[in-house]
């Protein structure tokens, strides 16, 4: 076989798709998989579990009856992901705030909440605390909150997201929590203490959070058997209910109030409180695996067909809620997050299959576990990838079509070459693109392009915008008001409003820009000076 000319490649990426291949995906099989892998026999997919392995033997069937080739290093449909989780001992966890000779208890649960870190069984702090602002230090805009003070040996508080200032990407970036207790183990801290701005607090209620701490820390592990980019170094880290962290500067030169008030203005609030915290953990460690599937379609060059494009859905969800948590619906069924996103993966697999010619280079199609948990199933796979160059991922997560949809945002679009690739597909199919709309939620961090892009490899995420086709139905307040009440709650299950027709438009959309990239004579590039190439690529 004749390798393909650059011409020929072009020519390939501008065609018209084939329409029997557009066609294939459809609303009524969106729907279908979705009632599966978010029915109750599941339990709500959580990973390593039982409901995780029936919805991995789903995908696996299904991307096998396409004709589609085993893809997992190994040559199986499964990559096995091994890891190790923290379930924090309520008896064990404890925090008390000294003030000179007085000490005042908190209770676990009502008062702080304690997370556990897979790479230590225990771990105690009795050390000055310092607050840092959001912990961030970005010399690219000018902005250090550990300047003027120094934080070794000693615990941080601080409080999540970035300066509002921030480009919204370079916000969720320092804005990440992981991200900000790394930086704090390299500046020496002992512990963390993470505390929640009024903003926050409104679109996390502690309930929430402390629901969050029961289910423990996650890391997948190496070849050495400990558990990966944990923050190893730090003792305790444990979260304060918003009505007491007030507490945690009596005495302190500025107060709490003070503080937010100076980063809400764009300034650097950080100081040492003048007082001290005893923070003691422990946690029942958890050794347990749970699989990526993982689909192959072999590219149609000889030379392109080495790399590969990879289109990626996060599998698992949040399980069942304990026994104790005393709600009477306690599984998280996830039929948006992310059952929708796995059936866009399977439809666009379909769609691939119909092409009258295999792409240039090879396709895989990923359903990645422990999302939930931090984006581990998916930075496993991007570490240990099978034998293709891996050149971008279109990422599918949580497609919320609760009323006809008009509007989408690409979020990392803008970094690299994806951005035009993407915006001709979602007008292919009559989708208008949108800026991202929650830049204080820090969307591109937290789903499964972020891991893709941490390795310096150009990724994207098409999610819905806040615009409905339909007059009557106000977009921003559906989307607003399923965040508050649905999301990451029992409630997520089929009896909610879906718009299947707008799922499928999504896929197909994500379908056109995947064989664009497939065909194009040249491999995806970052644009000059991106703050993400900056970053991650080596």
């Amino acid at each position: 076989m004749h390798l393909l000319s650059a011409v020929t490649l072009a020519l390939l990426a501008a065609a018209k798709p084939d329409p029997t291949a557009l066609a294939a995906i459809r609303p009524e099989a969106l729907h279908a998989h979705v009632a599966f892998l978010a029915s109750d026999a599941l339990e709500g997919r959580g990973s390593g579990t039982r409901g995780h392995a029936l919805a991995a033997a789903y995908v696996a069937a299904q991307f096998e009856g396409l004709g589609l080739e085993p893809g997992a290093p190994d040559g199986s449909w499964r990559q096995s992901v091994p890891l190790r989780r923290a379930v924090p001992d309520p008896a064990a966890c404890k925090v008390t705030l000294v003030h000179g000779a007085v000490e005042r208890p908190l209770e676990q649960g009502r008062d702080f909440a304690c997370f556990g870190n897979p790479a230590l069984a225990s771990g105690s702090a009795m050390a000055p605390v310092v607050f840092v602002g959001y912990g961030v230090s970005a010399p690219e805009r000018g902005y250090d909150d550990y300047a003027g003070v120094d934080v070794r040996g000693k615990i941080v508080a601080l409080v999540g997201g970035a300066p509002a200032s921030f480009p919204s990407d370079e916000r969720a970036y320092y804005g990440a929590r992981l991200a900000k207790r790394q930086d704090a183990v390299r500046r020496g801290a002992v512990s963390v203490i993470s505390l929640f701005t009024p903003e926050e607090s409104r679109r996390m209620p502690w309930a929430r959070v402390a629901g969050y701490s029961r289910h423990g820390s996650t890391g997948w592990l190496g070849e050495d058997g400990r558990a990966f980019e944990s923050s190893a170094a730090l003792q305790v880290t444990v979260a304060l209910n918003p009505e007491v962290a007030g507490k945690l500067f009596e005495g302190a030169p500025r107060s709490l109030a003070d503080a937010f008030a100076s980063l809400a203005a764009g300034h650097p609030a950080s100081f040492e409180t003048g007082n001290q915290a005893r923070l003691e953990s422990g946690a029942r460690l958890e050794d347990f695996t749970s699989d990526n599937v993982v689909a192959v379609l072999r590219g149609s060059d000889p030379k392109l067909g080495t790399q590969a494009v990879v289109l990626s859905a996060h599998l698992d969800h949040l399980g069942m809620e304990p026994e104790t948590s005393g709600q009477k619906d306690r599984i998280n069924n996830g039929a948006y997050d992310n059952a929708s996103g796995v059936a866009s993966l399977i439809e666009t697999a379909r769609a691939f299959t119909r092409l009258a010619r295999r792409p240039a280079r090879s396709v895989l199609f990923v359903a990645v576990t422990g999302e939930e948990m931090g984006l581990l199933g998916s930075d496993y796979f991007v570490r240990h990838p099978p034998a293709l160059t891996l050149v971008a991922d279109v990422n599918m997560d949580m497609a919320l079509t609760l009323y006809p949809v008009a509007d989408v945002i690409a979020f990392g679009a803008e970094h690299s070459s994806l951005g035009e690739v993407i915006a001709a597909a979602a007008g292919k199919v009559g989708l208008a693109l949108t800026p991202d709309p929650f830049p204080q939620e820090s969307i591109f961090v937290r789903s499964d392009h972020y891991s893709f892009v941490k390795q310096g490899i150009p990724a994207l995420m098409l999610s819905t915008g806040l615009r409905s086709s339909n007059p009557r139905i106000d977009g921003a307040l559906a989307t607003t008001n399923w965040l508050r009440s649905v999301y990451h709650s029992p409630a997520d299950d089929m009896q909610q409003s879906f718009d299947w027709e707008s799922g499928a438009k999504i896929a197909r959309a994500n379908f056109l820009a995947a064989l664009q990239i497939a065909n194009a004579a040249t491999r995806p590039n970052w644009k000059p000076g991106d703050f993400f190439a900056r970053k991650f690529t080596k």
